[in-house]
């Protein structure tokens, strides 16, 4: 049945989410420096202000690079080829040492006791077991600095999910920081980035200290042909997933404004089933000739009373770095294209369907409190088959909102405690009979996605740490299209427990 299908797949969700991301922090940065991993790091992979500095001055310290470095480069050619240049190869460096990190993380997940009662009577579908131990990632990873302001980052996911579960390329960049000096443009304001990487978010999904992503970053806009509100909407991009293509940027992330411009490959591409009352979908493909769009702003307001500290790169407290006082505030905006194939009655027919996503974001630093949140809109253009199987109507937009609202506490350095509350609702989940209505004030009738979830992290070393979560989800039941109940409450609570390590 269509509903237990999706309900299954909405219940182990959760398994997959809580696999981790497939980037993180970079130890190697420790030898490399011999400084703890704590310098860049409020809880890894969450940065402070000087890990978000000395990524913006790509890989480096901010300040005095040379001074800090325990591991000098190796130069590539001597500083003087620079005077001879282009009758010279300009000289570059490589790092002193072998930039490469290693991780590794496991988890124990346990659900509710009524997990499995959407399922109908005599249902064969599988179960969802009470508790499961569950391997995670393990991935290697690189990056650093080539000389002349060129970073690189590069990792990989050897499995996820356990052992022979392929994995696959994360990010693989290179990006040349600051060229706008070459036009005479202010310090920093142009950056370049090219390859395989994340689009510049608000909050880095890849990059997540939590054990479950935000809900928001995986939803995708998928519709049916069949029922009464047909869509023929089957777009699978998220924006959990990287992009290929490039990217300029300018401005930091610690301070003052930050933007950035991306163009970059389509990421669209899905699978449907046939639809009841119209000729069978034959394909959904991303367009190839056609590329997406990406931007961001944002600007912070560091607020430390303390004129010096506040135009510092961090603002040093009795425990070393710590970030500063500040409020953040950005919007973001997608525009791409989804590429529907279906039968025609002349061959066929291929509609292209704009759509965007567009949102807005904030963040609030006091002392050991980060206090921050998003909200994402996104639309999707429903271009209909008509009567005739010749060419397309325009039906009703599929669209989705929500968000999440996250409040960080450092009790101790090395213990950080968790609130977050994630929201999604999406139209076309209501019109393909898929979203289950719930008994709970926390979601109103119809809502996709509801959730709360306290958390605590532990850093038993700075390369170690342990994770507990628990995702509390309003009661549910799945409806048919005829508004009946197609299955009996449950609830999809789940409580993980994670540990890993990073090398």
């Amino acid at each position: 049945m269509r509903f237990t299908h999706w309900a299954l797949g909405f219940c182990l969700v959760g398994v997959v989410l809580a696999a981790g991301p497939y980037s993180q922090a970079i130890p190697a940065f420790s030898r490399q420096y011999g400084t703890s991993c704590s310098t860049c790091h409020v809880d890894f992979p969450k940065l402070n202000d000087f890990g978000k500095a000395f990524k913006d001055a790509g890989f480096k310290f901010p300040k005095d690079d040379e001074t800090f470095m325990k591991i000098p480069p190796v130069l590539l050619g001597a500083p003087a080829q620079k005077d001879i240049w282009p009758h010279s190869i300009w000289p570059g460096t490589l790092p002193g040492m072998p930039m490469i990190g290693l991780r590794f993380n496991t988890f124990f997940q346990v659900y509710g006791r009524n997990r499995n009662n959407f399922r109908p009577a005599n249902s064969t579908d599988p179960t969802i077991p009470r508790t499961d131990f569950q391997p995670g990632l393990f991935s290697i990873f690189t990056a650093g600095n080539f000389g002349s302001g060129i970073a690189f980052w590069v990792d990989d996911d050897f499995s996820v999910g356990g052992a022979n579960s392929n994995g696959g390329l994360g990010d693989g960049y290179l990006k040349f920081h600051n060229i706008g000096r070459l036009f005479k443009l202010p310090n920093d304001s142009l950056n370049l980035r090219i390859g395989q990487f994340e689009i510049d978010l608000p909050f880095s999904p890849a990059r997540s200290w939590n054990l479950s992503g935000w809900d928001i970053y995986d939803e995708a806009n998928f519709g049916a042909l069949n029922g009464a509100n047909p869509q023929n909407v089957n777009n699978s991009f998220a924006f959990s997933s990287p992009g290929q293509g490039v990217e300029i940027s300018g401005g930091h992330m610690y301070k003052g404004y930050h933007y950035s411009l991306a163009v970059l490959n389509q990421n669209t591409s899905g699978t449907t089933a046939p639809g009841d009352n119209v000729s069978p979908t034959v394909g959904i493909f991303s367009d190839s000739n056609f590329k997406d769009l990406y931007g961001r702003f944002q600007y912070r307001f560091n607020l430390e009373k303390d004129a010096a500290s506040r135009n510092e790169i961090q603002a040093a407290g009795p425990t070393g770095p710590r970030d500063h006082t500040y409020l953040q505030l950005g919007t973001f905006y997608f525009y791409g294209r989804s590429v529907q194939r279906t039968n025609g009655e002349s061959g066929v027919l291929v509609a292209r369907e704009p759509f965007y996503r567009t949102g807005g974001d904030f963040s609030f630093n006091y002392h050991n409190l980060n206090l921050f949140g998003l909200y994402m809109y996104g639309h999707d253009k429903n271009l209909l088959p008509n009567a005739d199987g010749t060419g397309f109507v325009s039906g009703v937009p599929a669209h989705f909102n929500g968000g999440f609202l996250e409040a960080d506490y450092l009790a101790l350095p090395w213990l950080m405690a968790i609130m977050r509350y994630d929201r999604v609702q999406s139209t076309a989940d209501f019109i393909n009979g898929q979203s289950g209505n719930s008994t709970n004030f926390f979601s109103p009738a119809g809502s996709t996605r509801d959730r709360i979830t306290p958390g605590v992290q532990f850093l038993i070393h700075a390369n170690i740490k342990a994770s507990f979560e628990y995702q509390i989800r309003p009661q549910q039941r799945v409806f048919d299209g005829d508004g009946n109940p197609a299955s009996s409450p449950f609830r999809t609570n789940q409580g993980v427990a994670g540990l890993e390590w990073v090398y």
